[in-house]
């Protein structure tokens, strides 16, 4: 799949990543009965300064992909190739310099930030940590990235409590870029914002991507959120990616019924299109990742499911368009997305 990129250009390439989970037994001898796959050959590559958004339902094995790509997990299996180096086999000081380079921005704002420190201090934290430069230096470069995220540099010596939810989750951008990385995993970032706020949120991530020539995994379950920051969309479900796509391909020609089905949940703000789409209504829930489904893991809830579904996993191949890849034995017969303003 990415291999049909220019390998220059990527700065993440992650190749059959696999971060399996065991599932022990007893309690003085305890044993593995099995093993949670919450993720299970995942592959893609993000180009330099490009936004790869990573989309699916909760529990589909998108925050665990983000956390074992930074190497908070050591994954099972699979390479994950950042700037050229494999990061599943660097240990020890080699990840500790690596890791100054990739950066996260969690979900909840609050709880990223620990309570009892000062803003000046958190965002201050890694470059002490790194020695970036002496007591003033740093002092300095936290105020300008407290000035960069659209805040006072007088707000240095509050606490987080202080600050609504859109000012810790600037707060926690300044934090992330301290150490001038290059790869910003960004979590649910805008999840817990209300909308307004959520936009200034995006709006700032854009132009700081811009400003420093970043490079995003952006996760998120909105894909009306996605397809206003992505160059590409990757849709995951139960710890595989059924779809990858560029964006505006995605959206308009869907090839997978699942992406179809998340598509048609996105509200449309007028009122004469909203009327006339049909929602698809995905029947339960998710199936267990400690007992994977045969065949294709979408068929318990797929509607266009047939017995070839049941027995045999569709591959993860091209289809129609630019770079457009899709698993799904019936690909052909995916209608178009439901109407978009």
């Amino acid at each position: 799949m990415v291999d049909t990129l220019v390998a220059s250009k990527l700065l993440l390439d992650v190749r059959d990543l696999q971060m399996y989970f065991p599932v022990t037994k007893g309690i003085v001898l305890q044993r593995t009965v099995g093993h949670v796959q919450a993720v299970d050959g995942v592959s893609f590559g993000i180009e330099r300064g490009k936004t790869l958004g990573l989309v699916g339902e909760s529990g589909s094995g998108k925050t665990t992909l983000g956390r074992t790509i930074i190497r908070l997990y050591k994954p099972t299996a699979g390479q994950v190739f950042f700037d050229g180096q494999d990061l599943a086999q660097v240990q020890g000081a080699a990840l500790w310099r690596i890791r100054q380079q990739m950066q996260m921005i969690f979900q909840d704002p609050f709880a990223s930030l620990n309570p009892r420190f000062t803003i000046g201090t958190l965002i201050a934290e890694p470059m002490h940590i790194y020695k970036t430069g002496m007591a003033q230096e740093i002092r300095s470069r936290t105020e300008e990235l407290l000035r960069v995220v659209g805040l006072r540099s007088e707000y240095m010596d509050r606490y987080p409590h202080e600050f609504s939810g859109g000012q810790r989750q600037r707060i926690a951008i300044a934090r992330a870029l301290s150490l001038n990385p290059q790869l910003i995993i960004a979590d649910e970032p805008v999840s817990a914002l209300d909308v307004s706020v959520r936009a200034q949120v995006l709006n700032l991530l854009q132009q700081l991507q811009r400003q420093f020539h970043l490079t995003y995994l952006f996760v998120s379950h909105d894909l009306s959120v996605v397809r206003h920051v992505a160059d590409r969309v990757a849709v995951m479900y139960l710890g595989k990616i059924v779809e990858l796509a560029d964006r505006d391909e995605l959206y308009l020609a869907p090839q997978h019924p699942y992406t179809k089905a998340l598509l048609s949940a996105v509200p449309i703000p007028d009122p004469q299109i909203e009327k006339k789409r049909q929602r698809i209504i995905l029947s339960g829930d998710l199936p267990s990742p400690f007992h994977m489904p045969r065949g294709c893991r979408f068929h318990t809830r797929c509607p266009m499911a047939q017995s070839i579904c049941r027995e045999i996993e569709p591959a993860f191949e091209a289809k129609m368009g630019h770079e457009h890849f899709a698993a799904c034995h019936f690909s052909e017969q995916v209608s178009g997305a439901a109407p978009q303003a």
